[in-house]
């Protein structure tokens, strides 16, 4: 009775909303396949007619919610990368929009970059192309400062370059989950010290 209600009282673009989030917190936290769309029409408080209502199959449900948590994350990070200021200034502040998603979001970071072994070849495709359209993005906003380092960022080069900037921005968030008791500005600033020209300053006995 309460889900016909909920059902009648809610537009279906919220019902749509809810039905995503829940299946964000679920799947991050029981993986894909030990998912059943009966936990997540229950998390979201709707039926299962309603759920396939929206979403067809697990399949479709999954790929949906990864594409909109990765859209939201480009688009927080991005702000930063694309702001005003000194390229020290706006690497600070990058750093530091990336750790406060996956501190505000930990959820959608953990799907985003910690479940990827789902044997499923549509899913393990849309999660490359997510990852290779991510790292193409991030490669143009940071644009100027590549080419300044003298890197085109259209070049795999540059693009590899974004991709280790991605990839231990993500190792540090997942080594704070472990360790929360550091505070985020502390954890920006460590990542500041080896990425803002931290390594020139060790010796080189070579």
């Amino acid at each position: 009775m309460a889900s016909k209600e909920l059902k009648k009282r809610m537009p279906g673009s919220a019902r749509r909303a809810r039905i995503t989030q829940a299946a964000l917190e679920v799947f991050a936290a029981r993986g894909y396949h030990a998912t059943a769309m009966e936990e997540i029409a229950s998390a979201a408080g709707v039926t299962r007619s309603v759920l396939y209502d929206h979403f067809p199959s697990k399949r479709v449900l999954m790929i949906t919610v990864l594409q909109e948590q990765n859209a939201r994350l480009v688009e927080h990070v991005g702000a930063r990368i694309t702001g005003t200021g000194s390229p020290g200034r706006r690497l600070r502040a990058t750093l530091d929009a990336y750790f406060s998603f996956a501190e505000s979001s930990p959820a959608a970071r953990c799907l985003l970059f910690d479940h990827t072994d789902e044997d499923d070849p549509e899913i393990k495709a849309v999660r490359w192309g997510i990852r290779e359209t991510r790292t193409r993005s991030v490669a143009v906003m940071l644009g100027r400062d590549l080419r300044r380092l003298g890197l085109d960022p259209e070049t795999e080069a540059a693009q590899a370059v974004v991709e280790l900037l991605i990839s231990g921005t993500d190792g540090m968030a997942q080594w704070w989950a472990r360790h929360p008791s550091m505070p985020r500005e502390q954890l920006v600033e460590s990542a500041m010290l080896v990425l803002w020209n931290g390594l020139s300053r060790l010796p080189d006995p070579y």
